[in-house]
């Protein structure tokens, strides 16, 4: 192999293959390098774009960092599904497959604890959304918006005078009204969060709570209310979910997402950056 070794994980040799087109980071298919029983999922990247001096300055190319997270992230999503992948962060780059196998035996005892953890294991990832938009036909119009003193939008009927401009004291008293309801389903959906957050915790082997999302960056409707990530035993997973999905039942004017099964990047310590769904 000639290039640069850019390693995508760490995990105990599988017997299933992975699929058969399957391209990693720069299109290269990823190989199996072995050391003292355990194995390094990598591939060839090119120096040109992996030395350290062209790396750091593709990082901060949002478009290129996106497609690499994408390619590594396709890499560990095959890997779960045949074994318990312990993922290594974005990146992880090498001179040669000596390199790698030098990181191999400084981490190995570490690598096989974390692995024995995560074992037969995988990551579900559950937020939860307070909904605080409000619906289209309460928006403002363009007039409400410039002057902030007329009455939501109506359709206008022929030979019906159009809505009058309130007071300013009625403006103010809708908006502490609008507030006040937001303010409500927010308080609301934090309690049903809390309640969830405890079931699951309960079911799951372990959990943990990331910080809500920030909805200009994620552009998911809502107020973020739960990010949290749970360590569920791939032979319960069925379960979890049926628990995930009987909670949306109680949860009007709140949203549920469940996504998953993932490696178990939350789970990790040092050796993974954060799952990238879960600050996506």
């Amino acid at each position: 192999m000639t290039g640069l070794r850019y390693v995508y994980a760490v995990c105990r040799p599988f017997r299933s293959a992975l699929q058969a087109q399957l391209s990693g980071v720069a299109g290269a298919p990823p190989k199996q390098l072995t050391h003292h029983g355990l194995i390094a999922v990598v591939s060839t990247v090119p120096e040109a774009d992996f030395a350290e001096e062209p790396l750091r300055a593709h990082l901060e190319d949002l478009d290129w960092l996106t497609a690499t997270a994408r390619a590594h992230q396709t890499v560990i999503d095959a890997l779960t599904v045949v074994t318990t992948p312990l993922p290594l962060r974005l990146a992880t780059v090498f001179r040669d497959d000596s390199g790698v196998r030098t990181m191999m035996e400084a981490r190995e005892e570490d690598f096989r604890r974390v692995l024995d953890r995560l074992e037969g294991r995988v990551e579900w990832g559950v937020k939860v959304y307070a909904e605080t938009e409000p619906t289209e036909a309460s928006k403002p119009t363009e007039a409400a918006q410039a002057t902030g003193l007329t009455e939501p939008a109506e359709p206008v009927e022929a030979g019906r005078a159009e809505p009058k401009a309130v007071s300013g004291r009625d403006y103010l008293r809708r908006r502490r009204m609008q507030t006040r309801a937001r303010e409500d389903v927010w308080h609301r959906a934090a309690a049903f969060a809390g309640r969830l957050h405890e079931n699951l915790s309960s079911f799951a082997e372990d959990s943990r709570l990331h910080a809500p999302q920030n909805s200009a960056l994620s552009r998911a409707p809502g107020q973020n209310v739960l990010n949290a990530a749970y360590l569920v035993p791939r032979a319960d997973s069925e379960e979890f979910v049926e628990l995930v999905d009987r909670a949306k039942d109680d949860a009007p004017g709140i949203r549920v997402e469940l996504t998953g099964p993932w490696a178990a990047y939350s789970f990790t310590g040092e050796f993974a950056q954060e799952n990238p769904e879960v600050g996506s």
